[in-house]
C-alpha cells in the first residue's frame, strides 16, 4: 500500500524582491547624492542639507515614540545640547570640528542617563511635559555660560568653520570660495549622518532588540509577560536617539556657525516640526518621516513668504491626515498597494514542499 505525504519546509523573511530593487536603487541615489555639489548651486545645497536633517531628527523622534512609544516633546534639548558642546569643544576647548561631532554624540549619550532617570518615573502626558521642563532647564542653564554668548549667544570664529579639514581640497576641485567649500563639506556630513541614521534604525528594528520594540509597541503589558525588559529596552533607545541627535545638532549650528539658547532649544523648529513630519509621513514606518520630510521641506520653500497662511494650510494638512489617514500618507499607501520598502517585521513562508511516496 502506497502512501501520499507531504512535508512543508518554513523559513522567516524580511526583504522581499522589492526591497532588494530599492535597496539598488537607493545605492544609485546615494552615489548621485556624494556627486550632487560637484553640478548643484549653492543654494540647493543649502535646501539639501536642511532636508537631511529634519529626516535625521524625524527619524530618532520616529523610532522614540512610533516604536518605543515614549512621546517626547523636549528632543530640542539633546538639538541644543549638541550645538552647545560643539561651540565649548571647538572654541574654549580648541578641538577640530570633526572631531568634536562624535565627541558631542558620546556626551549627548552620557547625559541622557541622567535625564533618563528623571523623565522615566513619568508616563504618558506627564512624560511628555517633563521632557519639554528638562529641556527649559538646559535653555536656562546654557543661558548663565558668558563664554558661549550667556542670553544672546555667540558664533563661530571664522578659523574654527574654516579649519574643518578637506575645504582646501573642495576649493581647488570644485573651483569655490570658502563659504561654498564650507556648506559642500557640511552637505557631505549631514548626508553621511543622514544615511548613518537611517540605517541605525533599520538594523536595530530587524535584530532582536527590534522584536522586542515591536513587542512593546503592539502590547507593552504582554510584552512584559514574555520576559522583555521594557525599562532597558526604553532606555536604550532613548540614549541612543540623544546621541544621534546631539550629533545632528552639531552638525545643524555647525553650518549656521551661530548659535542662542532659544534658538537652539526652540520646542517649534526642533520639535513641533519634527511631530508634524512624523506624523503626516507616517509614525511607526522608516518611509514614514522620509516621506513628510520632503513634503514639509516642499511647503516650507514654496509657501513660507505666506506668512500667516503658511501655518494655516501646515495645521489643515496635520487635521486632515489625522482624519482620514490616521497611519500617515505613506502608511495609506503602505496598505493600499501591499508596499514596503524597508521591510523590519519578520514573515513566516514556505520554501518547499516534499512529496514521499
Amino acid at each position: 500500500m502506497e502512501t501520499d505525504s507531504s512535508k512543508q519546509a518554513f523559513r522567516i523573511e524580511t526583504a522581499g524582491r522589492g526591497a532588494r530593487l530599492f535597496a539598488a536603487l537607493m545605492c544609485a541615489v546615494l552615489l548621485a547624492g556624494v556627486l550632487l555639489p560637484v553640478f548643484a548651486s549653492r543654494d540647493l545645497i543649502q535646501n539639501l542639507i536642511f532636508l537631511f536633517y529634519m529626516m535625521a531628527l524625524a527619524q530618532c523622534w520616529n523610532l522614540l515614540a512610533g516604536y518605543a512609544g515614549l512621546i517626547s516633546v523636549g528632543q530640542q534639548a539633546f538639538v541644543g545640547l549638541g550645538g552647545y558642546l560643539l561651540f565649548a569643544l571647538t572654541l574654549p576647548g580648541g578641538i577640530n570640528p570633526l572631531l568634536a561631532i562624535p565627541l558631542v554624540g558620546i556626551a549627548s549619550a552620557v547625559l541622557a542617563l541622567p535625564t533618563a532617570l528623571i523623565v522615566f518615573r513619568l508616563r504618558g502626558a506627564y512624560f511628555a511635559i517633563g521632557t519639554w521642563v528638562v529641556a527649559e532647564v538646559y535653555r536656562l542653564v546654557f543661558a548663565q555660560f558668558r563664554m558661549l554668548g550667556g542670553g544672546t549667544g555667540t558664533s563661530l570664529d571664522p578659523q574654527v568653520t574654516s579649519s574643518v579639514p578637506g575645504i582646501e581640497w573642495v576649493k581647488a576641485m570644485l573651483n569655490v570660495r570658502t563659504p561654498a567649500a564650507r556648506d559642500i563639506i557640511s552637505y557631505w556630513l549631514v548626508l553621511a549622518l543622514m544615511v548613518g541614521t537611517l540605517a541605525l534604525v533599520y538594523f536595530m528594528l530587524r535584530s532582536r532588540r527590534g522584536l522586542a520594540l515591536g513587542a512593546i509597541r503592539d502590547n507593552e503589558t504582554a510584552a512584559a509577560g514574555l520576559g522583555v525588559d521594557i525599562y532597558r529596552v526604553k532606555l536604550g533607545v532613548y540614549v541612543a536617539t540623544a546621541a544621534m541627535t546631539g550629533m545632528i545638532g552639531a552638525l545643524i549650528y555647525l553650518q549656521k556657525a551661530r548659535i542662542s539658547p532659544d534658538a537652539a532649544f526652540s520646542v517649534l523648529d526642533w520639535t513641533a516640526y519634527v511631530i508634524f513630519i512624523t506624523v503626516i509621513g507616517g509614525i511607526g514606518t522608516i518611509e514614514g518621516p522620509m516621506v513628510g520630510a520632503v513634503i514639509f521641506y516642499l511647503m516650507q520653500r514654496y509657501l513660507a513668504d505666506f506668512g500667516a497662511w503658511y501655518l494655516i494650510v501646515l495645521g489643515a494638512l496635520g487635521i486632515f491626515v489625522m482624519l482620514f489617514a490616521p497611519k500617515g500618507l505613506w502608511g495609506f499607501v503602505a496598505e493600499r498597494y501591499n508596499l514596503t520598502l524597508f521591510p523590519t517585521r519578520r514573515k513566516l513562508v514556505v520554501s518547499s514542499v516534499e512529496k514521499e511516496d
